[in-house]
């Protein structure tokens, strides 16, 4: 799937017009109508301004609209606040920069410590690609098992047991995308992302279809199913933190109401791996990576499946 780096402002005018339906916002849709979504001149109509000027939005030959047109796009096109935010910074994008050469990340020893400590408490640290840069024993324990478990964007579109793990399928995937999505924004010089989303692109139809949504969805807490092969159901809550030290990483802890079938579906799985101790796995491999090296004493990964 090609992305037009040049006109991420249109090409997300576009997606959100295509999705809002004319009942939406009480125009009769007509037994003629053979638009998707609304038209051209039914956002502008919504937004003030000219038909030609939002025509020129979406073609990319308008690129730095005002804030409060920026502010009346929005509320035509009925976007959330996250989605809000993202409009407005595609339509003032950070200057361009040239990046270093992507470099392997390294978790500080210390949070590797802190995790350990947390026995009875699923902990992972990903990149902004959402790759897992580090866990705790029982978040190593987790997403055992899986081809992708160093990779929880691949995992979700490419691991072949992803709809069985995640009972929830659909709603984990959008929320993922959404969360890609909200990691990018106007920034598409990031080579790691733009591969990333390039190869789920061409192997995966649900990914292109819902990169195609443009839909914007921070992941800082939810509620997510788990089937695992050994613990059963799990139903988990998940906090995303922000690694001060290191603000491209998040911490994402998960946790089981106490007392629940997953609590103790949760002291089940960390029985079994009670005598592991925090690791870092080597992430999912990408073209140009350098070798990762360890950090602590971290016990080496298990072996990947082929």
């Amino acid at each position: 799937m090609d992305i037009d780096r040049e006109n991420l402002l249109g090409q997300f005018l576009r997606a959100r017009r295509e999705l809002l339906r004319p009942e939406d916002i009480g125009i009769p849709a007509g037994p003629r109508r053979r638009v998707v979504g609304l038209r051209r001149e039914e956002v502008a109509q919504l937004t003030g301004v000219s038909t030609d000027y939002y025509i020129r939005l979406e073609q990319g030959r308008e690129r730095h609209p005002s804030a409060q047109v920026v502010d009346a796009l929005a509320r035509a096109l009925e976007l959330t606040a996250e989605a809000a935010g993202h409009l407005h910074r595609l339509a003032r994008p950070p200057a361009s920069r040239r990046r270093p050469p992507a470099q392997r990340e390294h978790v500080s020893p210390h949070l590797l410590r802190l995790m350990a400590a947390w026995p009875h408490t699923p902990a992972v640290v990903v990149d902004r690609c959402l790759a897992v840069l580090a866990t705790n024993a029982l978040g190593a324990a987790l997403f055992d098992g899986h081809t992708y478990r160093e990779d929880l964007v691949r995992l979700v579109f490419l691991d072949p047991n992803a709809r069985t793990f995640y009972p929830d399928w659909d709603r984990v995937a959008a929320s993922t995308v959404g969360a890609l999505h909200a990691t990018v924004g106007a920034d598409h010089n990031d080579h790691q992302l733009m591969e990333l989303i390039g190869e789920l692109s061409v192997k995966s139809a649900s990914f292109r279809r819902l990169w195609a949504r443009h839909d914007i969805r921070g992941k800082s807490h939810g509620t997510k199913r788990f089937h695992h092969p050994l613990a059963g159901e799990l139903t988990l809550h998940y906090e995303s933190l922000t690694v001060n030290s290191a603000p491209t990483q998040q911490l994402v802890v998960y946790q089981a109401d106490p007392g629940s079938p997953s609590d103790e579906a949760l002291s089940l799985l960390g029985s079994l791996t009670a005598d592991a101790t925090t690791h870092r796995p080597t992430p999912h491999p990408r073209p140009g990576a350098a070798p990762q090296a360890s950090a602590g004493h971290p016990t080496p990964p298990h072996p990947r499946k082929p």
